[in-house]
């Protein structure tokens, strides 16, 4: 059979021509050259000396099994007590939820496509009414249950609750919807628990990867002596929940990811590094602020034992010196001079390095960089150039809250509405839309309302914008806007009263009543 010479270049052919052998010893160092160049086409993919190289290979939920855990311990623990943490956990919170939580507007929508505002009226009612107390232990309002999720979503990875509807033996849903939520932190499904294979780290999911039932204590671990799993609880305390039940707000950076690592997971180190400098520092500066002055004595030929201070048995002291503003020290031996200490503390760079390391905490959190410093310097264009490139991150974190929990409970409450007899759907209410509705979450702020508002205002003349836009951005309900406006205008007018606010309807008013006398003199 002939050999196959097509790998061999015009100069191989020749050499193996004469020596077959060496002709494949060149093939081969040719190759071989190649295969290291085509190794050293990404340096990054080749460990070094210099460079650490990780080839861990672990799938998603084998890395969560790892260090789930042990980072959420960590992050509550920063919580606790690394003012830092704290601040960046309160201002993301802060920002995504809001004082008042992530706003609902339900629109419910007719077969033509216009909304059902009767029926809309009868939720936001009910609503109002559910949101004063939506969980089982009645100590916390909705806007609250947001923010307690939200701060369990970002600092464990995960939070999870129960939609409870309808007649529950010794539970008062305390509203007139027979709904309620209970809450539960990640320390409730154990993420070690592992049936068959379709129940791991406490969930149960089907072949395609849905879930399908959640594992959870009867009773809270954490709260039994010891860390972790409580001594004596096993499989036989956990009780099974179905999925379409569970609200599981879930934190994930990859795709097939069941459970959920802390937001905190990158940052850590870096808040620890933090508080380690400057811990020193302190140390530093306090022992700085305790030194005073030494005796130094420049010849030992002007200095006898006989000078020096001695107790009453006659053991050499050393001499106590109390330095005040403007003294005049008189006493020195022979020889000696006062010498002063410098510390070279407090460190100058300690700001600068704290600094440095703040934004790379935000970079990694996702929050911004002014508020976890508490530093609002800079002109007016840097800070909203700031506030628009960091706002995209909290509109995000947002949307993905409203559609892992603002969303289910808005369809639950609805059902349970509809269910309980206590507001029945319309018959004209077009199918698949009773649960419509528009949600509002935070808007971004106004660094100076003045501009804001005139930049606003330019657009809404143009066209280009309009002025329902407007109050959505500002975060304020255009028909709750509408009914306020209109009933303080009608009051005003009885009262006899005259604002801004409705001056310019009055000169508009006067001015057409006046074209209409005119009208009428001339066709008289």
């Amino acid at each position: 059979m002939p050999a196959n010479t097509s790998l061999l270049n015009p100069i191989d052919r020749l050499v193996s021509w004469f020596n077959p052998r060496a002709g494949l010893q060149r093939m081969g160092a040719r190759h071989a050259l190649q295969s290291i160049q085509a190794q050293t086409a990404h340096e990054a993919a080749k460990p070094s000396r210099y460079r650490q190289f990780y080839q861990d290979g672990m799938g998603p939920n084998a890395i969560v099994q790892q260090g789930a855990v042990a980072l959420r311990a960590q992050a509550r623990h920063l919580e606790r007590n690394n003012d830092i943490a704290r601040g960046i956990l309160r201002t993301m919170v802060n920002n995504v939820v809001g004082a008042n939580g992530i706003g609902i507007e339900p629109q419910p929508r007719r077969a033509d496509g216009s909304i059902h505002e009767d029926y809309a009226a009868g939720l936001r009612e009910l609503w109002r009414d559910w949101c004063l107390l939506p969980e089982v232990t009645q100590t916390m309002h909705f806007a609250k249950v947001q923010r307690a999720l939200c701060r369990a979503w970002l600092r464990d990875g995960e939070a999870f609750g129960q939609h409870l509807t309808g007649f529950i033996q010794y539970l008062d849903h305390g509203t007139r919807v027979p709904y309620s939520l209970e809450l539960f932190e990640a320390d409730m499904v154990p993420m070690w628990y592992q049936d068959n294979a379709s129940v791991y780290q406490g969930i149960e999911r089907n072949t395609w990867g849905r879930a399908t039932g959640y594992y959870v204590y009867k009773t809270n671990p954490m709260d039994a002596q010891g860390q972790g799993i409580a001594p004596g609880l096993s499989s036989q305390d956990l009780k099974r929940i179905d999925a379409a039940r569970v609200l599981h707000l879930v934190m994930t950076d990859r795709i097939g990811q069941v459970r959920g690592i802390s937001e905190f997971a990158s940052i850590i180190g870096t808040l620890e590094d933090i508080k380690d400098y400057e811990q020193s520092e302190r140390i530093a500066a306090k022992i700085s602020a305790s030194l005073t002055a030494y005796v130094k004595k420049n010849s030992p030929d002007g200095y006898t034992a006989a000078d020096a201070a001695k107790d009453a048995a006659g053991n050499v002291v050393g001499r106590d010196m109390r330095l005040s503003p403007g003294m005049i020290i008189d006493n020195l031996q022979v020889g000696e001079e006062i010498g002063l200490i410098d510390s070279t503390r407090p460190n100058p760079n300690v700001v600068t390095f704290r600094q440095g390391q703040l934004r790379r905490v935000a970079a990694g959190i996702g929050a911004s960089y002014s508020s976890i410093a508490k530093s609002y310097d800079g002109t007016y264009s840097a800070q909203r150039q700031e506030l628009v490139e960091q706002w995209i991150n909290y509109a995000v974190l947002a949307e993905e809250f409203t559609g892992q929990v603002i969303q289910p409970i808005w369809t639950n409450f609805v059902n349970a509405a509809h269910l309980s007899g206590v507001l029945r759907t319309p018959k004209d209410v077009r199918p698949g839309s009773a649960n419509d509705a528009m949600y509002l979450a935070q808007s971004m702020p106004w660094i100076d309302p003045l501009k804001e508002a005139e930049a606003w205002t330019a657009l809404v003349k143009a066209g280009f914008a309009s002025e329902i836009e407007v109050m959505r951005k500002r975060g304020v309900n255009p028909q709750d806007l509408l009914d306020q406006t209109s009933y303080w205008r009608n009051l005003a007018k009885e009262k006899g009263l005259v604002f801004d606010s409705n001056a310019a309807n009055d000169i508009a008013k006067n001015a057409r009543v006046a074209s209409d006398q005119q009208a009428l003199q001339q066709t008289a």
